[in-house]
């Protein structure tokens, strides 16, 4: 098996120079670190991760915290930030926190544990305070999808309010007056933001914004379900319908169906998050960007760039404003 000696005479450098091109230092130019990978991979050298860690102080290791492990949703920002990171030789360690907020603590403690070199948390139940106290600790961290005050070069979030807002008056420029509202969990800040910015649109337009035409819903298809059977039944004369996430609407649109409603002629639904399935429902289900896989790019970056000094000719961004997806579940009433 080849050593880092062998790799040094290969190259033609010294051991200091291959040991930092194994870590992904720049100050070492294009074609010096081209001469040490070339001789590594001629020589079949593979890096003691170990070692490197040890003499680096860095496991190249990201840990990542989302709120569950299953959906498109969650799958795009894993995917995403993996991916960022990959290209440059890091890797992600992820783990779940299940918007609880013992586990979400205890999820963050296990990536500490893990020695990574900085956490991307999509963390919902832990407290502004917790979050605020961990940024200002040695451990480089960044937010996804939330904002805390006095963090905000920490923070990569979407305006949920806005898109609230235009999801509702997408409806409203269609003519709908009658419109019910499936929410997320009120106690979840993007949720409580989404069903404010829907609260504004019907107000401004000068439409009841009534309590009783919310359904308080858990983000789960299941609950679009229940979510429709109940709209429907109090208040059958609703004719659009708006969805806090896609994962509801595409169940209140299988409850529709079962209903014996056809959309959109006989009710317009509207979701949020543009995942990818949105575009292959029946029919393809009018939405909301929520640009997750962006924020988690940027996350990405912000570790590369301020974490491993990595080089990153992209400005990051901090603030993404939703738009309006038009397809076929909305129509003029």
């Amino acid at each position: 098996m080849a050593t880092i000696y062998e790799v040094s005479e290969a190259a033609g450098v010294s051991l200091a120079t291959v040991s930092r091109v194994m870590n992904g230092n720049t100050k070492v130019s294009d074609r010096t670190r081209k001469k040490v990978e070339t001789a590594m991979a001629e020589l079949g050298y593979q890096p003691n991760a170990i070692a490197q860690s040890l003499a680096s102080n860095r496991t190249n290791s990201v840990g990542l915290l989302v709120s569950e492990l299953h959906g498109s949703y969650f799958g795009d920002l894993m995917s995403t930030v993996e991916q960022a990171l990959k290209q440059y030789g890091k890797h992600v360690i992820i783990t779940a926190g299940h918007v609880d907020e013992k586990r979400e603590h205890d999820a963050i403690e296990f990536l500490k544990s893990r020695r990574c070199d900085a956490l991307i948390l999509h963390a919902e139940a832990v407290s502004d305070e917790y979050l605020t106290t961990l940024c200002k600790s040695d451990l480089p961290v960044v937010v996804i999808n939330r904002k805390v005050d006095g963090l905000d070069d920490h923070c990569f979030v979407v305006d949920n309010e806005k898109g609230g807002y235009l999801a509702a008056q997408a409806a409203i420029q269609q003519g709908h007056k009658e419109i019910g509202y499936i929410s997320g969990p009120k106690f979840k800040k993007d949720a409580s933001d989404r069903l404010a910015g829907h609260r504004r649109a019907l107000t401004e337009a000068g439409i009841e914004a009534k309590d009783d035409h919310i359904f308080e819903g858990d983000f789960h298809e299941s609950s679009g379900q229940e979510g429709m059977h109940y709209l429907k039944q109090h208040f059958p004369d609703i004719t659009a319908l708006i969805c806090a996430n896609d994962e509801m609407a595409s169940g209140a649109m299988t409850a529709a169906r079962e209903a014996g409603l056809e959309i959109p002629q006989h009710l317009s639904i509207v979701g949020f998050d543009n995942v990818l399935f949105s575009r292959y429902l029946y029919p393809k289900l009018t939405t909301i960007n929520n640009p997750i896989q962006s924020l988690g790019e940027m996350a990405a970056r912000w570790v590369l760039k301020n974490v491993y000094d990595t080089k990153i000719n992209h400005a990051i961004e901090h603030l993404f404003v939703p738009e309006v997806v038009e397809r076929h579940s909305l129509s003029k009433r």
